[in-house]
Formats: structure tokens, sequence, C-alpha cells
């Protein structure tokens, strides 16, 4: 049991890291809605609930939590869809999904291979 936990603080950050991390992403964010680069509209637009879970989706990817990540960005993308002019409705419907699933499958080996790694 201990060597799990030992394992577990292996793979997690120093909190300096994981600070400097969310003030990174956080400035790469403020820079996107000042410039409007995803055309959602004023600066409010972006910082929305389902922003903040796209958010803190980038923030457990960088933490090397992949599938909480991921997650957590696939159900913002998947709310915010009405308000990304990416794809058609029709297209994001159809492959939205099983492209999650995939890549969900592919942190779970993306995590096995940086666990054998550490």
């Amino acid at each position: 049991m201990i060597h799990t936990h030992h394992h577990l603080r292996e793979r997690e950050h120093h909190p300096r890291v994981s600070i400097g991390i969310f003030f990174i992403v956080l400035g790469i964010a403020l820079l996107v809605a000042t410039n409007d680069l995803l055309h959602l509209g004023s600066v409010s637009m972006y910082f929305t609930w389902q922003t903040a879970m796209i958010f803190i989706g980038v923030l457990l990817l960088l933490n090397l939590h992949f599938t909480g990540g991921f997650l957590l960005i696939a159900g913002g993308l998947w709310f915010l869809q009405d308000e990304l002019c990416f794809f058609t409705p029709e297209i994001f419907k159809s492959f939205f999904w099983p492209a999650v699933i995939v890549i969900i499958g592919l942190s779970f080996i993306l995590s096995s291979f940086i666990k054998r790694r550490n």
C-alpha cells in the first residue's frame, strides 16, 4: 500500500510547477479571449462554465491526469458546439463521441507508458 502511494507522488508535479502551469494556461486563455481567436464574440463569451470545463481539463492534462482531462475537455466542447463553427452540427454529432472514446483509450495507453517510465 505504501508503494502505491509513493508511486502516485512521483507522478505529480511539484506545487510550484502546477501553479506555473495554471498561470500559463490562464494567460493563453486570456490571449485567445481578448483577440477573439475562436470567434465567440465578446470576452465574456470566453469565460463560461463550458470554457471552465475545458480550462480545468487542460490543467489536468498538463498535470498528467489524461482521462479526466480529456473527459472535461470533451464535455466542454460538447456544450459549446453551437458557438463553435469548426464543423457542421451533423458532422460534429456523428464523429464527436466516437472520437472521444478513441482518445480516452489512447489516454489509458499513454498513462501506462508514463507509469512504466517512472
